[in-house]
């Protein structure tokens, strides 16, 4: 099935520029273990798509990177994709999808979803407006709108049909940005070398606000949890596709969606000291926490002045030992001299406080095996 149009065409950067893997999308994530012993990281592609100069900028002065990388999955189901074109007004639009079943539901989103958001912002007018409200509503009808035709899709077409995918966008303009988020990846701003994560998982499980309202809408829908997946299945509960809770549910009386595809949105102000923001699949999160994230590519923007998301991604995937596949997107917002910018030194109380931390595990470990020893 054709869904790029020629102007889309145009418009999208990734993939058709910069991947160097393409396989037959056919192993299950969200819902299955991971499979060893193939796949490794066959997938792995990474470039600074807009030149170093300022002149060479998008019209938010960001210069983009991504990359994505496939990790001991037997297939690569995530995507990235940037647009930077004259739909939305000035502002750029990124965003990663993490699919599972299959590599349909990613297939098909990776354009009908930047369409839609194109359609219900009113070509990017809500975008610049001021009212919050307007635009939150529109994404949420982009959205669901995107998520009915998908279903339907893959109804008529019978391809993968148990097939879904979770989708972070990214709308990225000169004062602001707004994210629009389902599923389990992260957006994080690193504002003067500090990470602010702007997104929470949707997952059915553990004791946090955005998890415990999932396990009560899941729960009073019908459903139930068993090891945080739903019914003991799928470990995200929000996500595009996935009829089998959603057009299908009334075959098991599920009294609603134990599965939505609407988003939390979000809108936050850039100042001065807004450097880049990173947008990641949990492939990279389950693995590194923000803040080492972003010292990383901090790191790499003083080394290199490039957007250098290739050593990101195999650092989480050789260092940190990530089983699953990564996409990545960064967004250098062009507020920064980085050649300038002196490297951050570790604090004396810092060292310390890692070193007596270190001494402390070894000795409780010494302390133990002398215990288990008697």
């Amino acid at each position: 099935m054709a869904l790029s149009s020629p102007p889309l065409q145009r418009s999208l950067l990734l993939n058709r520029t910069i991947d160097v893997s393409n396989s037959a999308h056919r192993s299950s994530k969200k819902n299955a273990a991971p499979v060893k012993g193939r796949g490794g990281s066959r997938c792995c592609s990474a470039i600074a798509i807009d030149a170093p100069s300022a002149a060479s900028a998008g019209a938010a002065g960001v210069r983009w990177g991504s990359v994505k990388l496939q990790g001991a999955r037997e297939e690569m189901e995530d995507d990235a994709v940037v647009v930077r074109s004259d739909d939305l007004d000035g502002f750029s639009y990124a965003a990663v999808f993490d699919g599972h079943a299959g590599f349909s539901s990613v297939k098909f989103l990776r354009e009908e979803l930047y369409k839609e958001c194109v359609t219900t912002l009113q070509s990017g007018l809500l975008l610049s407006g001021k009212d919050l409200n307007s635009t939150s509503k529109a994404l949420q009808e982009a959205f669901e709108r995107a998520d009915a035709k998908l279903l339907h899709w893959l109804d008529k077409s019978g391809e993968e049909v148990e097939s879904g995918s979770t989708a972070t966008v990214l709308f990225i303009g000169n004062e602001r940005i707004f994210v629009a988020h389902v599923g389990d990846s992260c957006v994080v701003l690193s504002r003067s070398g500090k990470a602010e994560v702007l997104t929470n998982p949707h997952r059915p499980y553990g004791r946090n606000r955005v998890s415990l309202q999932e396990i009560k809408r899941i729960r009073e829908a019908g459903g139930w949890i068993v090891d945080g997946r739903i019914c003991g299945d799928i470990s995200v509960s929000r996500a595009f596709g996935d009829m089998r809770f959603k057009t299908k549910k009334k075959e098991v009386q599920f009294t609603g969606d134990l599965v939505t595809a609407t988003p939390d949105i979000y809108q936050v102000t850039l100042g001065s000291d807004a450097e880049f923001i990173l947008l990641a699949s949990d492939g990279l999160w389950d693995y590194m926490n923000s803040s080492d994230a972003v010292n990383f590519v901090r790191d790499q923007l003083r080394k290199h002045g490039d957007v250098q998301v290739k050593h990101l991604s195999h650092t989480c995937r050789l260092d940190r030992r990530s089983q699953d596949n990564v996409s990545i997107v960064i967004a250098d917002l062009g507020r920064t001299d980085w050649q300038s910018l002196p490297l951050q030194q570790e604090s004396f109380v810092y060292e310390m406080g890692q070193a007596f931390a270190t001494i402390g595990m070894v000795s409780l470990g010494i302390w133990m095996s002398f215990q288990f020893s008697l």
